[in-house]
């Protein structure tokens, strides 16, 4: 009976360890397609011996600087129902920090001043002119205010779109086992199997609303960066250090000189389920001597999935007020 127990269990071992390397070989055969194909839409910069890539597009005299929220894996789509609005007005520019979207994945400690630094040296040599409006996503807010301490003199405006609060990242769990998680099922081939059902993609998707809105190429990049990067190491870095950049900005300058726009989801009437969620939103408005709230209805987390024409106008009108300030 032992031994027959024995011969099971190393059975059982035997199918684990082929189904493991059978999915192990199928990311790696379908990511070396992929890349063939995941070409980059702006340029490539060198940026601290490492490429960052900048979408640009639009005109006029402000530039508007988009910093994704943690895990989106491609900024670049991520924000694509806004450019059409956007272009005619302002300039438009669209980074992609260390292993996210285009960029490269440098292993690099994910410190809030050395991903600062970064994107104003991709700023500079790229040839943007301050000063910029951002637009920070999720826990991007941390490196929009960050940059406004660091650099004052090159910010006059940020819009939040469900940005986290500096107090808020200081005191959340940082949640380690989420970008390992992503990690192992990409490595193993699991997320890539996932992502043939349609209940999955929709549920990855929820929070974005089911991605309806975008173009097949937009949703098309989405997948792709997420089945090449999910999980890597500066990913998972951000994720580690997210308390100890928040305290960072914490000991920063506030209030901040400029105006802020705070844009929080109504999670379809759901937001007050949240309590510290929803406080730390209103109390985001503190990071400015100009600040304000706007809540924003049959929405979620990424607002600019449900109502992109909601964020352009209060983008465009954010942009008007700073002017109309600097020019007091």
């Amino acid at each position: 009976m032992k031994r027959r127990v024995w011969k099971i269990g190393l059975w059982v071992l035997a199918a684990w360890i082929a189904l493991t390397a059978t999915g192990v070989f199928y990311q790696w055969y379908c990511a070396v397609q992929d890349r063939r194909t995941y070409q980059p839409v702006g340029r490539l910069y060198d940026v601290k011996g490492n490429k960052m890539h900048l979408y640009s597009d639009g005109e006029g005299e402000t530039t508007v600087v988009f910093a994704s929220g943690w895990g989106t894996p491609n900024p670049y789509a991520d924000f694509s129902l806004l450019y059409e609005g956007l272009k005619q007005h302002v300039k438009i520019a669209v980074y992609d920090r260390f292993g996210y979207g285009y960029s490269d994945v440098t292993g690099k400690e994910r410190n809030i001043d050395e991903i600062t630094s970064e994107i104003h040296e991709l700023l500079q040599v790229s040839g943007q002119k301050p000063p910029y409006v951002f637009v920070g996503h999720s826990l991007g807010a941390l490196e929009t205010i960050r940059y406004a301490q660091r650099y004052p003199g090159e910010v006059k405006g940020i819009l939040m779109i469900e940005g986290g609060s500096p107090e808020y990242y200081a005191h959340s769990p940082e949640l380690m086992f989420i970008p390992i998680l992503y990690k192992g099922l990409r490595a193993t081939g699991v997320l890539r199997a996932l992502y043939h059902l349609d209940a999955f993609k929709k549920w990855a998707a929820s929070d974005s609303n089911e991605e309806r809105l975008l173009p097949e190429a937009q949703r098309t990049l989405n997948r792709k960066s997420m089945l090449l990067l999910a999980g890597n190491r500066d990913m998972v870095d951000e994720i580690r250090q997210s308390q100890e950049n928040a305290q960072i900005v914490l000991a920063g300058e506030k209030p901040l000189p400029l105006p802020i726009s705070v844009l929080t989801a109504d999670y379809f009437g759901k937001l007050a389920e949240d309590r510290a969620w929803m406080d730390s939103q209103a109390e985001l408005t503190s990071w400015s001597v100009d600040g304000k709230q706007i809540i924003v209805k049959d929405s979620s987390h990424y607002v600019h999935s449900y109502q992109p024409d909601r964020i352009v106008r209060e983008l465009l009108q954010l942009i008007g007020n700073a002017d109309s300030g600097s020019e007091d």
